[in-house]
């Protein structure tokens, strides 16, 4: 067997890796890790949120937002209708300015309508059209997203682990944010 030497095994070519990473928010390895993790994270969100919008275009001819999409979804799930409460903590947003003008336009393009009063609670449901659009943009996710995705990674993608592994990250960052907020933040 011939002799290798250590800069070609992997754990050299990820402390390499690692050396080249460091930066004010990654001075050691498992800095580098979490820097990269989130670095991933960031784009992986923005490319979900492209595919998001482009999806919904290619089924409604609208140009919504893959926030708004997510909302339109999230307002049919289960088929009940939702409150702007139910939607923040739903998707673990604070931003009610930006939620309140995301369903305006999900309201003016009619795939969503509301009832009730600022007394007794606003609701959000699903219209016939949203109703609509949501089943053929879930017909059209089958055949590119999932189709792709599957020959991409198999049917056992560790998908499952993934969505597990990022709960525990939120959690982290849940923890963190109180920390920064209660003892950290400057007044």
């Amino acid at each position: 067997m011939p002799k290798t030497s250590s800069n070609s095994t992997p754990s050299a070519k990820i402390d390499r890796t690692a050396e080249q990473h460091r930066w004010h928010l990654a001075t050691d390895d498992f800095s580098v890790e979490i820097t990269d993790l989130e670095y991933a994270v960031m784009r992986a969100y923005q490319s979900f949120l492209r595919w998001q919008s482009e999806c919904l275009a290619a089924v409604t001819g609208i140009t919504l937002s893959g926030q708004e999409n997510t909302l339109l979804h999230i307002i049919r799930m289960h088929e009940r209708p939702k409150t702007i409460k139910d939607l923040l903590h739903m998707t673990n947003r604070q931003d009610v300015p930006n939620m309140q003008y995301e369903l305006r336009k999900l309201l003016k393009a009619e795939l969503v309508d509301k009832y009730g009063s600022a007394r007794t609670g606003i609701y959000y449901f699903a219209t016939d059209e949203g109703i609509r659009v949501c089943d053929e943009f879930a017909r059209l996710r089958r055949e590119t997203l999932l189709e792709t995705a599957q020959g991409e990674f198999g049917p056992k993608s560790g998908a499952l682990k993934a969505a597990g592994q990022l709960e525990q990250l939120e959690k982290v960052y849940e923890i963190a944010t109180r920390e920064i907020a209660t003892f950290h933040r400057r007044r």
